[in-house]
């Protein structure tokens, strides 16, 4: 079984920024690859934000988080970000073929012994492991947003992920101080396929006018002990990646997963959430 050391991440995103500083919390060597300088120069001020909230509430200390930024390193060229990584976890935008285009790259310039996951929350791991050489190195770790805050970790087996391959994926997940269930290849797995389908519920009855949305949102928090509301939680993920979600379950298992007009709206108005200042809510 591979022992990991360095860890790559593709994106340096609202994903890939938070994925980068908990691998560097738990030790790893990072590399995060973006294709634009302005991308990661936005992710790294992402992760420095949120060490300065975890310094405030005493999480890590000043030297922490400075040993935190000074191990990850910022890279514009996949080959160099990726090209001697022991594991390396894609998390660009939730495109199959775009995923694919990428696992073909990271094939061609990663050792045989790389594992190479995807943080997708609904494409299929099977199709993305087709593009590469090395379909039994190929898995799912799908974190949860935020992911300095969220325990949360799905790992998502294809047709061909070896045994070795989803050890080694439990390990990282344990020593950064997360924990993981696992699912089986399937659109939108076990995770995602639960929460579009709950989260556009939500928008029906708000558009129906049954309940305003601070209601809703209280009702899960109070009745079930959710964190956050399920609105809440929709401007936090982006109205538009659900949006986008909700279009490929409806594809792939009909009516049940026809995405919520009120949501449609809110997305055709550009209000995709906290990222624009306006989704459910505004936001200053």
């Amino acid at each position: 079984m591979a022992e990991i050391q360095k860890v790559a991440v593709i994106g340096a995103g609202t994903m890939g920024n938070g994925i980068a500083q908990v691998l560097s919390h738990a030790g790893y060597k990072v590399a995060m690859m973006d294709i634009k300088q302005e991308f990661l120069d936005r992710g790294f001020e992402s992760i420095k934000s949120s060490l300065a909230k975890m310094q405030e509430k005493g999480k890590v200390s000043v030297e922490q988080a400075a040993r935190i930024i000074e191990n990850i390193d910022g890279r514009l060229d996949i080959k160099s970000a990726a090209g001697d990584a022991d594991l390396v976890i894609e998390a660009v935008p939730e495109e199959l073929e775009l995923k694919k285009d990428v696992f073909r790259q990271l094939d061609e310039i990663c050792p045989a012994e790389t594992i190479l996951a995807s943080n997708t929350s609904n494409c299929s791991i099977t199709a993305i492991a087709s593009a590469t050489g090395r379909p039994e190195k190929v898995i799912g770790m799908h974190f949860s947003n935020p992911v300095p805050i969220m325990v949360g970790v799905e790992l998502i087996t294809g047709l061909d992920t070896s045994e070795d391959t989803l050890q080694t994926a439990k390990d990282v997940v344990i020593k950064i101080n997360k924990e993981f269930w696992v699912a089986k290849d399937s659109p939108g797995f076990a995770g995602s396929r639960v929460l579009l389908l709950y989260i556009n519920e939500c928008f029906l009855i708000l558009g129906e006018g049954i309940a305003t949305a601070e209601d809703i949102d209280r009702n899960f928090k109070l009745a079930l002990n959710h964190p956050m509301g399920p609105l809440e939680l929709a401007d936090l993920i982006g109205l538009d990646q659900l949006l986008h979600g909700l279009e490929y379950m409806n594809k792939e298992f009909g009516e049940k997963f026809l995405p919520s007009p009120l949501l449609k709206k809110l997305v055709s108005a550009g209000y995709y959430g906290r990222k624009t200042g306006r989704g459910v809510y505004k936001y200053s």
